[in-house]
């Protein structure tokens, strides 16, 4: 099996957390292509600034699934917490592209009712907030505790706030009632190993999740989305796409067609 696993960001520090931690999480066999986007910004906050990574991310997958870069892949993995682009790249691959905020909400809902997210910031916040009502499980999410001080660099989050992500995360448990905690984002990559001895609940990470998500998605063969909501955007004139997007988006299409007849 083979996973493409896209960091959403233009910091390849935090691109380096995450191939780290993806090869911890992957199954002996499987096999990872670990790529950072073209464009976008340092670490992703707000809902514009996600929506800048999605068309970084597209790009990626198009370019490894139908452009000059083309190579066999299993499964995509979406490397930034709050799943830039999705649900809507499930419309552009035929082969599973698996968020790490789904994953990792999946993976907490099986291990226990309620959960907590703990976040590099306060602005992030509400973007994450809409994504877990996305996903339809507001009613399970006990809070969302985050970081309210300014960040040194996003590739350091981890060894400069460790005690304060541990504080946030013992809150959640006995504050608020968590029943697992979610440390959030791709700079938290690996923490989870190293503090979950110190959380009296199971705690997720979501590259962890996504990885292990990935696999197991793709190793059902369910198939790819011919129909129904996800299947490939219908054909149109278009414009100004890259080569890479457009000779993406003529592929899924003409599968699609072939798949209806």
């Amino acid at each position: 099996m083979k996973l493409l696993v896209i960091n959403p960001n233009i910091s390849d520090d935090v691109t380096a957390l995450i191939e780290s931690e993806a090869l911890r999480s992957a199954s002996p066999g499987t096999s990872l292509a670990v790529r950072t986007a073209g464009h976008g910004v340092e670490y992703i906050e707000t809902r514009f600034e996600s929506l800048i990574a999605a068309g970084a991310v597209a790009e990626i997958i198009a370019e490894h699934t139908a452009g000059l870069a083309r190579e066999p892949i299993d499964g995509v993995v979406v490397a930034a917490f709050g799943d830039p682009g999705m649900p809507a790249l499930k419309e552009l691959a035929d082969v599973p592209v698996i968020g790490i905020t789904e994953a990792a909400l999946c993976a907490a809902a099986l291990q226990g009712h309620r959960f907590s997210i703990i976040a590099i910031s306060d602005r992030i916040r509400p973007w994450y907030l809409d994504c877990v009502e996305r996903f339809g499980l507001g009613g399970r999410l006990a809070s969302i505790r985050s970081i309210n001080e300014t960040l040194k660099a996003i590739g350091s989050v981890q060894q400069d706030f460790k005690e304060t992500l541990l504080a946030l995360s013992r809150q959640a448990v006995a504050e608020d009632g968590a029943d697992v905690v979610i440390l959030a984002g791709a700079p938290l990559a690996g923490l989870a190993r190293e503090l979950r001895a110190q959380i009296p609940v199971p705690v997720v990470d979501g590259i962890s999740a996504g990885i292990r998500m990935a696999e197991a998605v793709v190793g059902l063969q369910s198939g790819p989305h011919r129909a129904g909501a996800f299947a490939p955007p219908p054909v149109k004139a278009r414009k100004g796409l890259s080569e890479n997007l457009d000779a993406a988006l003529t592929a899924a299409q003409t599968a699609s067609n072939a798949a209806a007849k």
